[in-house]
């Protein structure tokens, strides 16, 4: 059974990880190869003063996604920027920049299907069709869409604060943030419930980590279409990952 339970969720996280990065070649890597044409350039001064600090102030914020979620998830655009300007061998053992973001997705893919479906296990709360998109859903708040809250999706270029103090708050926001959805979603108390949005905000209450200097070379307008698009796609990772993880169990689990 347990098994059986993993091995669905590795298919479906392979599955989730080719479409992720579908995906990522038609909406979230043309807008970073966008932003590497503005990296060595210097930070717009014409602005009036206080409008391009306000849009900085909001868009500017660094994330984790560019430097840990490179390798676990599957928004990767430190893998595709890192590769723009080797003249030779690719971003990963001499791949090309497709090549190595299809492979960091497989392995997100699985590494996140397994996750899932070893929590669904640890709260004895099956993945079926009917909830798998549930389940999807609350994966990505708290991998993605919490955390980016502090620290949302950044395009190279970008200002960023120092990266062990961004690791350590993402690190807690995701721990706190599931423990808070466990309470939420699969508690029925009042009390529990309210325990639960207590730790989803604390993280928030206390602040994410920002760096000094906010300015940038990158237009703010760039950075948010980057940070809805980078959020989109792995909403749509997710819900794909629970769906599929959900009909593999309804299918084969069930006829066991």
């Amino acid at each position: 059974m347990i098994v059986k339970t993993l091995l669905a969720a590795l298919v479906a996280g392979l599955i989730a990880g080719i479409f992720m990065t579908a995906a990522q070649e038609l909406r979230v890597v043309p807008l970073i190869l966008h932003a590497e044409e503005y990296e060595g350039k210097e930070p717009a001064a014409e602005q009036p003063a206080g409008t391009e600090t306000q849009q900085h102030s909001s868009l500017g914020q660094s994330s984790v996604v560019g430097e840990i979620l490179s390798a676990l998830s599957p928004v990767t655009p430190a893998y595709a920027h890192e590769g723009e300007h080797e003249e030779e061998g690719g971003i990963m053992f001499g791949m090309s920049r497709f090549s190595g973001t299809l492979l960091a997705n497989l392995v997100a893919g699985a590494g996140f299907g397994l996750l899932l479906a070893g929590a669904s296990l640890v709260f004895n709360y099956p993945i079926t069709l009917r909830n798998g998109a549930l389940w999807g859903a609350c994966g990505w708040l708290a991998v993605h869409l919490l955390p980016a809250v502090g620290l949302p999706p950044e395009l190279p270029g970008f200002p960023a604060a120092d990266l062990h103090d961004r690791q350590i708050w993402w690190i807690a926001t995701i721990v706190l943030s599931v423990a808070g959805l466990y309470l939420v979603v699969l508690r029925g108390e009042i009390a529990a419930k309210i325990i639960g949005l207590v730790l989803i905000a604390a993280p928030h209450v206390y602040g994410a980590p920002q760096p000094s200097d906010i300015s940038s070379p990158v237009p703010a307008v760039l950075g948010a279409e980057f940070a809805v698009a980078a959020l989109a796609t792995t909403l749509a990772f997710w819900i794909v990952l629970g769906v599929i993880s959900g009909y593999l169990n309804d299918r084969f689990l069930k006829s066991a």
